[in-house]
Formats: structure tokens, sequence, C-alpha cells
């Protein structure tokens, strides 16, 4: 083989070191993900201490009160309407379950799938919103400074729901991402971080269900 081949071959990654250099890059990548993903399991963490602070704060101010939901202006104030909630929770658990769903396909390089899931995650998402809004108007607890029940419910669910409104700008970021090459099917950690929050989310509404709806 002559030098100048030799040379080409090298300037094409042919070369007897390619290999190697490509083994070194995969291990960096790796390396750099598995500390990615540690800061956004931490990250989740820190958010875990903040609403199980608020948590812990309303459980002990309904201790305090014998009547529960409390007497507001020598009435007792209604309970929260569970009918609503439950359809309302279903969205939120069912746009896990597109998520879950988008990110396995997009796994498997099916990205008309992956739209189609992602779009729904999305949409489900900003449904949930809507119906949280909703709720909000028509819910008869006295506002945010009428009543502890008021205060702690506008204050945990309205945390959350901003939660949500952030997953739902960062699923669409995401999504624009994807159209924009960012991803493929072997470097995806947006797409993995994306999952684990909007489960995230999931599981707090969860805890914060049983709490105003239930308990």
């Amino acid at each position: 083989m002559t030098t100048a081949a030799v040379e080409h071959g090298h300037g094409h990654g042919d070369g007897p070191g390619h290999d190697d250099d490509h083994d070194h890059h995969e291990v960096i990548y790796r390396e750099t993900t598995d500390m990615r993903l540690l800061g956004f399991v931490l990250f989740l963490c820190s958010d875990v201490v903040l609403f199980s602070a608020f948590i812990f704060a309303y459980l002990y101010l309904r201790g305090t009160i014998d009547e529960w939901p409390p007497i507001l202006n020598g009435h007792q104030l209604p309970r929260l309407d569970l009918p609503f909630a439950e359809f309302n929770s279903v969205v939120l658990f069912g746009s896990g379950v597109t998520m879950h769903h988008a990110l396995e396909n997009w796994k498997h390089g099916n990205k008309g799938r992956f739209d189609i899931f992602m779009g729904a995650t999305i949409l489900l998402g900003v449904m949930f919103l809507g119906g949280q809004a909703y709720e909000y108007s028509h819910a008869a607890i006295g506002g945010w400074s009428g009543s502890i029940f008021g205060a702690s419910f506008f204050t945990l669910t309205g945390m959350h729901g901003f939660h949500v409104f952030c997953g739902v700008v960062y699923l669409a970021i995401l999504w624009w991402q994807t159209k924009q090459n960012h991803y493929d099917q072997t470097h995806y950690f947006g797409l993995t971080a994306g999952t684990l929050y909007w489960h995230f989310v999931d599981v707090i509404w969860v805890a914060l269900f049983f709490l105003f709806y239930i308990f």
C-alpha cells in the first residue's frame, strides 16, 4: 500500500487506531451520561424534599383542627369534587403511559410512533392544567387566604401544577430537538430525563390526590 493510500485511510478513520478512538469516545459519553443522570436524580430528590416539607406542614395543621374540612364563617367547607379530580388524574396518569411509549419507540427507531405518543403526552399535560384551572375557579373552599384548607390546597396543587407546566414546556423543547436531529437511537439522554421528570409529577400527584380528595 502506498503512503498516500495509508494517509487517505487515516484521514477517513480507517486506520488501526480508529476503533480505539471510537471506544474511547463511547466510554467518555457513558461516563458523562452517568454523571448527568446522577445530577438529574439528585434534582428530583431535592424536589421530593420540597414537596415533603409542605405535605408534612399540611398534615400538622390538619391535626390541630377537629372538623375537616374546617368551618368557615359558621359553615363547614364542602369536600372537593372527587369525580372530576378522578377524571383529571386519569388524564395525567395516561400522559405517563404515553410518555413511556414515546421513549420506547424512540429507542427502537419508530419515529412516527414517537411523534404520536410525544404529542399525546403534551396534549394530555395541557388538558390536566386546563382541568386544574377549571377546578380552581369552581372550588368553594374560601380561596387561598380563606382557610388553612384552602391555603394548603392551592399551595400544594399549585406548586404541582407549576411543575406540570414546566414539564410540558420541557417536553415540547425535547420534541423540537428530535426534529433538529439532536438525538439518535444511542444518544438520547434528554428524552430519558424528560421521561423521569414526567413520571415524577405523576407520583407526586398520587400523594396529593390521596391527601386532598380521599384522606
